[in-house]
């Protein structure tokens, strides 16, 4: 397990082995806390991985004002890629079953959890998820699995009804309809007005479903992989308010 760490930031990347096979991932943590450390949990979108600029940028965020970070690749994504590119991740995705895939990646994260607040100084009774696209695929479910322990999550770019443009076979409405009920803490969604992947009603429907009595929706012109340069720092004032339970932008540390 390579560890690199900056004046503020505590960096450790590793590799859980899981039942369904090696589980990379990385651990961003404050180098000066007095107590235990709230955790987000960080979903990248499909073809992205752990290490993507915005992970990167989140991470580096959050952990200077004093909220752990832990991403993991998704199934066929960064080091779980392989290494034949022959096939594209939504093919093998489709192969193996979204559904089954879907079950497998929320117990890895579960486990990548269990790991990481045994070992580290993370409070494992604050817990944030923040993760759009398919990190809302998986993170939803992963999120209403831990159920009271997390805290807050940022959801989105996501909806109960996919357009042509998105294969049949990655359909996963099912299980996020019953799953987004379960969701009881304070959300924050980002919608795409002009989505081409999920319809505007699927997206305002899911966002019906959740029953979180606090929740919000924020909603942006342009298509699925836009993201508004403003949007991060409202997801990350949200996410930060509720697990360090303050209001207004928190000013993290400098190096």
């Amino acid at each position: 397990m390579p560890h690199t760490s900056r004046t503020e930031v505590a960096e450790q990347e590793f590799v859980l082995h899981c039942p369904s096979g090696p589980v990379p991932g990385v651990l961003w943590t404050p180098r000066h806390v007095a107590a235990l450390a709230p955790v987000v949990l960080l979903g990248h979108g499909g073809s992205s991985h752990k290490r993507s600029n915005r992970i990167l940028s989140l991470a580096d965020w959050f952990t200077r004002a004093g909220i752990a970070s832990l991403a993991i690749d998704g199934p066929f994504h960064g080091d779980r890629a392989g290494g034949t590119r022959k096939e594209s991740y939504q093919m093998r995705i489709a192969a193996e079953g979204a559904n089954h895939v879907l079950d497998r990646m929320v117990a890895e994260w579960l486990a990548t959890l269990e790991a990481v607040t045994t070992n580290f100084p993370i409070d494992a009774t604050r817990i944030g998820y923040l993760g759009l696209s398919m990190g809302t695929r998986y993170g939803l479910p992963t999120a209403a699995a831990l159920g009271t322990r997390v805290r807050c999550a940022v959801f989105g770019k996501f909806g109960l009804e996919r357009t042509k443009h998105l294969a049949p076979a990655l359909d996963t409405t099912a299980r996020i309809a019953a799953d987004a009920p379960k969701i009881s803490a304070p959300t924050l969604f980002h919608m795409q007005w002009n989505d081409e992947l999920f319809t505007r009603k699927g997206q305002l429907e899911l966002f019906d479903r959740l029953s979180s009595p606090d929740k919000r929706l924020i909603a942006f012109t342009g298509q699925h992989n836009q993201t508004t340069a403003s949007a991060p720092s409202t997801w990350q004032t949200f996410i930060a308010e509720h697990l360090l339970h303050t209001h207004g932008v928190p000013q993290p540390t400098q190096s």
